[in-house]
């Protein structure tokens, strides 16, 4: 991908990450200064993944919109009206959407990766083009595409899990929190491998010597 074409979504993303580290400076926010420093070394790796890959647009787009969504989550106060699952935690990532059942943070999981996994599947398939082969998505394939985003799901959590052992008062939450955090991140990574089989078909089995096509 162009330089030219990178340029909007780079200056969007740019804009709301440089407001948001104002934002956390400003409210001494120390939990949501080290996700900026995060966000600041994904952007330079989702970089290195297009030059060697070259996501799609939407991919790109679908990234930088979950970079806003994380900042709205930690920063921007929930609406007065949405209940918190937090006592004295109003951000957006504690409130819910659906009481009891689903929370902003979820929905934001799930967008997260299964955007994600669908990166696995563009970095899969340039792969294997690359060598000569033809992509097509295989159930076989998908699995491991999905795998991988629940891979960097889990990465995730691991993250959330040294900010708090690094910073004294997070929003992380426990372990209830991260157990739905690895099922919304599975509902996301399935829905991105069943719109990439529906959007192309995979491939039909292969026919051998002897054998006739039904």
């Amino acid at each position: 991908m162009s330089p030219r074409r990178l340029l909007p979504v780079a200056v969007f993303s740019a804009t709301y990450v440089l407001a948001a580290l104002a934002g956390a400076i400003a409210t001494g926010n120390s939990e949501f200064m080290f996700y900026v420093a995060i966000m600041l070394v994904l952007v330079t790796a989702v970089w290195g993944v297009d030059r060697a890959v070259r996501l799609s647009a939407g991919a790109l787009w679908g990234l930088s919109l979950w970079g806003l969504l994380h900042m709205i989550g930690g920063l921007v106060p929930a609406p007065a009206t949405w209940p918190s699952a937090a006592a004295g935690q109003t951000v957006m990532y504690n409130a819910w959407i659906i009481s009891g059942r689903i929370k902003y943070d979820h929905v934001v999981h799930a967008w997260g990766f299964g955007i994600t996994t669908w990166v696995c599947w563009q970095g899969l398939r340039a792969a294997l083009e690359a060598r000569g082969a033809e992509a097509r998505p295989s159930a076989g394939l998908l699995v491991l595409c999905a795998a991988g985003g629940m891979g960097f799901g889990a990465l995730n959590e691991v993250i959330e899990f040294a900010a708090t052992l690094l910073v004294p008062e997070t929003n992380v939450g426990g372990y209830l929190n991260t157990g739905w955090d690895l099922v919304a991140n599975l509902v996301g990574s399935t829905a991105a491998v069943t719109l990439i089989r529906l959007r192309r078909p995979a491939p039909p089995p292969p026919q051998f010597e002897g054998t006739r096509a039904p």
